[in-house]
């Protein structure tokens, strides 16, 4: 099981090339507050002075520290060993595998990258450190270091550093294959702690908890931490370790880290007899190998059903972005003629990607045709807009002079056609509606990814469209109008349907003609005015001997009634007040009426089976006919091919993130495949 530590360090190599953070491996991660003494910790696991040392906040980038225990003659995994007769060296992942046998350049180079992402003063940034130390004198660990945690900003620290600090400590433990290492000072209040306080919010069973007592040498005087390292205070599941650190003085004093260990066993020794076995720097370190281990060993299984699931993620995102254009010409054909097969499919009713959710396509246009054309030409009152009044002007105004002896067929004719003229405007709202649905189509059928893929060739391509379909609106319309002006050419008063309608004026026509002869009703009616008009009207008498006498005659004299002014009576328009229509004029304006919404309904039920068939043709069909010629003859053109086929920047890096992160996986896939069965027991 030994061997499992390596394995997790390799697949850590393999996924910082890439910046994953979706694979959750397992590690140790080490919290604290500010000089709880985590990094005295680390450097007694290593063996060595390695980290950077100072006032406030020192560690601003996780470190991400791998100890390789590795014999005194063997190399590392990339066949590397220092030339001269080093047995302890270490490598940055950003460094390129440069060899540090010098452990202060290690320590001036983690000041350096921290300086070159974190910036020279008291920031702190999430972008790890990865380093490895290969010795002969360590366990294998995996280990991150984080910032320690702080409540007040002090110097040129930014406001919110104590948010920003505990944001990045919980993204770290917050990992469930995480062994969370939380240092607490013994000199503190245990029950304070902010480094358990932090892992019980994302570990509340303690289940992967170690705690970790320092600076058992500085307890005030008659206390010691008896209680506290058998759990007695706060009970932690993985257990509590003391441990003694170097001081500040032992640091400028340049104690070697091998000799503070052996101090440190020996206060073990003296003042905790009895717990000294489970306790110091190297119980430690084998702790947390051996828990370590046993966390890896449990947590393998998931995350090769991980890696597995991630890869195939990837292998379809690779997919869909597409593969390096070798021949573009070919390429351009390809989605030219895809784009157009798929947009003749959507009208048909036949594409593979069929909406579910709403209408689209060659269903919409139907809907069009049958539904909303249809019901708006259906609500058409054939009489509205003509009143009775209206009708009976015009029967007036179509007999001129003479007294009609029948209704006069050209008022029918004049009213109907301006019925009919009525149904032009919803026809061209119809071509309208069709137009707008053939240029949705195009986002329709368009490859999303193809379309984010090459964003110039989808410009022009729905430029072409759109250019085609607005080239075609202007006969389509005219076709319509031409339609609805057929109709009005030639009003067919022998239509076949119109039969009923002809024969329903000839019967009352004739009717009145035998009831009353010829002329009868004029004769009725000027018998009824003479009678109700008296001949010995003062006024009328006066007005008639006037005009007998004509002017200058002398007959009236200057207190009469002036002459009777007959232009004066005779009315430009006729207004209900005015007029009474007789019995045979109200016969009449019902038989033109009757005529109108007769005739009206044959042209209406003609418009709407035409219009839709027009609309067809001319613009419908004629697309679907034509949209493949006609991008191939505007964009098949090889000055414009490279342009066209342009890859955008977002999905070329795209591609090449997805590549890499395929690459990665596989290669963590082989690595936990290497891993016997046997192995984990």
């Amino acid at each position: 099981m030994e061997a499992l530590i390596p394995v997790i360090n390799k697949l850590q190599d393999v996924f910082n090339t890439v910046g994953s953070e979706a694979i959750q491996l397992p590690q140790i991660v080490v919290i604290g507050t500010q000089s709880s003494g985590k990094s005295s910790v680390l450097e007694s696991l290593v063996g060595r002075d390695f980290l950077p040392r100072g006032t406030g906040i020192v560690t601003r980038r996780p470190l991400v520290l791998q100890l390789v225990h590795l014999e005194a003659d063997e190399k590392d995994e990339a066949g590397d060993r220092p030339a001269a007769e080093e047995e302890e060296w270490g490598k940055f992942l950003h460094t390129k595998g440069k060899i540090y046998t010098d452990f202060n350049e290690i320590r001036d180079e983690i000041a350096r990258e921290t300086d070159r992402i974190a910036g020279s003063g008291k920031c702190v940034s999430i972008d790890p450190i990865n380093l490895k130390i290969y010795s002969p004198h360590v366990v294998s660990l995996t280990l991150v270091d984080l910032p320690g945690i702080t409540k007040v900003p002090v110097a040129d620290q930014p406001e919110d550093i104590e948010v920003q600090i505990r944001a990045l400590c919980i993204e770290y433990i917050k990992n469930p294959n995480s062994i969370i290492l939380a240092v607490t000072p013994a000199n503190t209040d245990m029950a304070t702690s902010e480094s358990l306080k932090l892992a019980k919010e994302v570990d509340p069973q303690g289940k992967r908890t170690l705690a970790v007592i320092t600076k058992l040498d500085l307890m005030d005087a008659g206390t010691d931490a008896h209680d506290l390292l058998l759990g007695r205070v706060i009970p932690v599941k993985l257990g509590i370790i003391g441990v003694v650190n170097r001081s500040q003085a032992d640091i400028k004093n340049q104690k070697q880290v091998k000799e503070a260990v052996r101090d440190e066993s020996s206060f073990l020794q003296r003042r905790y007899p009895s717990l000294a076995s489970r306790n110091g720097t190297p119980y430690l370190a084998r702790t947390l190998n051996r828990l370590l281990m046993h966390h890896i060993r449990d947590c393998l299984p998931e995350l090769k059903t991980r890696v597995n699931v991630m890869a195939a993620q990837h292998q379809a995102l690779l997919n869909s972005f597409g593969e390096e254009v070798a021949d573009k010409g070919h390429l351009l054909l390809q989605i030219i003629t895809r784009f157009a097969s798929a947009y003749c499919s959507t009208i048909d009713g036949v594409s593979k990607n069929i909406e579910i959710a709403e209408l689209c396509g060659g269903a919409r246009v139907s809907y069009i045709f049958h539904e909303t054309f249809y019901r708006t030409l259906s609500k058409i009152d054939p009489m509205q807009g003509l009143t009775t009044l209206e009708i009976l002007t015009a029967i007036r105004n179509s007999t001129g002079p003479r007294p009609a002896l029948f209704v006069p067929e050209i008022s029918f004719e004049l009213l109907v056609k301006r019925q009919i003229k009525r149904l032009e405007e919803p026809c061209l709202r119809c071509v309208e509606l069709v137009h707008e649905e053939l240029q949705r189509i195009i986002q329709h059928c368009s490859s999303q990814q193809e379309m984010l893929r090459f964003p110039k060739l989808y410009e022009r391509i729905m430029d072409v469209v759109t250019s085609l379909l607005r080239t075609r609106l202007g006969p389509t319309n005219s076709m319509v109008q031409n339609l609805v002006a057929v109709e009005l050419a030639y009003i067919n008063t022998r239509h076949p349907d119109f039969t009923e309608a002809a024969n329903l004026h000839k019967s009352i026509s004739e009717s009145l003609l035998l009831d009353h002869g010829p002329g009868k009703d004029g004769l009725v009616q000027q018998q009824q005015q003479q009678q109700q008009t008296p001949v010995h009207s003062v006024g009328s008498s006066a007005s008639l001997a006037g005009v007998a006498n004509g002017p200058g005659s002398g007959a009236a004299s200057s207190d009469e009634a002036p002459g009777l002014n007959l232009l004066g009576d005779i009315p430009s328009n006729l207004t209900g007040a005015a007029v009474r229509l007789s019995p045979r004029e109200k016969r009449d304006c019902n038989i033109i009426e009757r005529l109108i919404k007769s005739y009206f309904l044959i042209v209406r039920k003609n418009i709407q089976d035409s219009v839709p068939k027009a609309i067809m043709h001319f613009l419908v069909n004629y697309a679907k006919d034509n949209l493949q010629s006609e991008l191939v003859s505007k964009l098949y053109k090889s000055e414009q091919v490279d342009s066209l086929l342009q890859e955008s920047e977002h999905i070329a890096q795209s591609r090449q993130e997805a590549a890499d992160m395929l690459a990665a996986l596989q290669r963590a896939s082989l690595i936990i495949s290497e891993i016997r069965e046997t192995q984990l027991w």
